[in-house]
């Protein structure tokens, strides 16, 4: 067991990456609750802690192991009457669902979801953690490969670049300056149309708040309509409702053939030591599906008011920007370069400041408010300069 879980922990980072390029609300889909239902997917594969999963009582006509296997991979179940009056007499106390009954006449109901659990949750984890992939082939790197220029460019007070221990590098005073001034070239260039970066991570968060939807009725559905009042039902109801959902003893039949040539059914009761680690995870992923849909809308509320404010509200961006990294001090030349960004940009922007240096971020902000101010004075004069020529043309 130990080591299956130190295997997952190699294979798997279990820190957020250095360089940010998402948000809270997104880590916590393909972080938390990847690593969550992992581990669940892990422990109910388990036979170290809960020994067997299924182990059957019969008579001696049939094997245990034989009636075992062919109980837990058939299924087992349950009588309706025992399960709606488990104290009437015939029932056996403290098992719902188990007591005598008249084969093919009494209504029952099957269990065999229990054998798929280690799939399900693990094909669930594979989806909670799609828009992620899919949001780091989109993004490309870009971030990441800006943040690793600018490393140690900070410290960059010398005239030669200088080798650190570790093999980094500190940049000199000329070759910071030089890096800056690219990047502000190249997003200057881009203006305007680097919409598709911000139009991704949108689509990926929205991917995320149709996944936690989809996967809460996908397990509603696999658990036979239970799961969307299964906390509510345990907590509110005179009958234990995970008895009835995830029952502890089950009842099986067995058929074969008898010396005669006869059918012989054998009749069995089946402990499910399964089930008590299935009940333990569904009721926490209850309450979990449920939070991580309300932090999962929240988190789109968030994103529209970023969208509408960022370029009519100075206070928001003030304020957005000084989270992000408390270097920019400069207000108007905050106001110069997000008014004159499209969403897309002001959100490459935003998490640039997030990633680097606030000293590094300031001086590309600067920088790209003075070559704002001299792109818009070109356009003003050549705009001016068309006007003139106009009415010479015209006459």
């Amino acid at each position: 067991m130990l080591q299956t879980f130190g295997v997952l922990a190699k294979s798997i980072r279990l820190k957020p990456k250095t360089v940010s390029i998402d948000n809270p609300v997104f880590r916590l889909h393909y972080w938390v609750t990847f690593l969550l239902l992992l581990v669940c997917s892990i422990l109910v594969s388990s036979q170290q802690y809960f020994g067997e999963h299924i182990q059957c009582i019969a008579d001696s006509g049939v094997p245990a192991h034989v009636i075992n296997t062919y109980c837990f991979f058939t299924g087992t179940f349950t009588v309706v009457k025992h399960l709606e009056a488990p104290n009437n007499g015939n029932s056996i106390p403290n098992h719902p669902g188990v007591g005598p009954m008249v084969r093919d006449e009494e209504p029952i109901i099957r269990h065999s979801y229990y054998q798929w659990v280690p799939f399900f949750l693990f094909g669930q984890a594979l989806l909670f953690y799609v828009p992620h992939f899919l949001w780091k082939r989109m993004e490309g790197g870009r971030i990441q490969a800006l943040v690793e220029g600018f490393e140690n460019a900070a410290l960059a007070f010398s005239e030669n670049d200088l080798q650190v221990r570790g093999g980094s590098v500190v940049p000199s005073k000329v070759n910071r300056d030089a890096n800056i001034l690219l990047v502000r070239k190249a997003f200057l260039q881009r203006l305007h149309i680097n919409r598709p970066w911000a139009s991704w991570l949108i689509l990926c968060e929205l991917l995320n708040a149709i996944n936690v939807i989809f996967q809460i009725i996908m397990m509603d559905c696999f658990l036979g309509g239970a799961f969307l009042t299964l906390a509510p039902d345990w907590l509110n109801s005179e009958v234990n409702m995970l008895d009835i959902v995830f029952p502890k003893v089950t009842k099986c039949i067995f058929h074969k053939y008898g010396p005669s040539g006869t059918i012989q059914n054998h009749d069995a009761m089946c402990v499910m030591a399964l089930n008590v680690v299935n009940e333990k995870i569904y009721v926490f992923l209850w309450f979990w599906m449920w939070f991580l849909a309300a932090a999962t809308t929240l988190g789109l509320i968030w994103r529209l008011v970023t969208i509408v404010s960022h370029s009519r509200s100075v206070r928001f961006n003030k304020i957005m920007f000084k989270l992000a990294n408390a270097g920019i001090r400069d207000v108007w030349s905050l106001v110069k370069v997000t008014k004159e960004c499209h969403f897309s940009d002001w959100l490459f922007l935003y998490y640039l400041a997030k990633n680097m240096d606030g000293f590094v971020f300031r001086d590309l902000f600067l920088g790209l408010a003075e070559e704002m101010d001299v792109e818009k004075d070109k356009q003003l004069e050549l705009n001016h300069n068309d006007s003139d020529e106009t009415p010479l043309a015209k006459s």
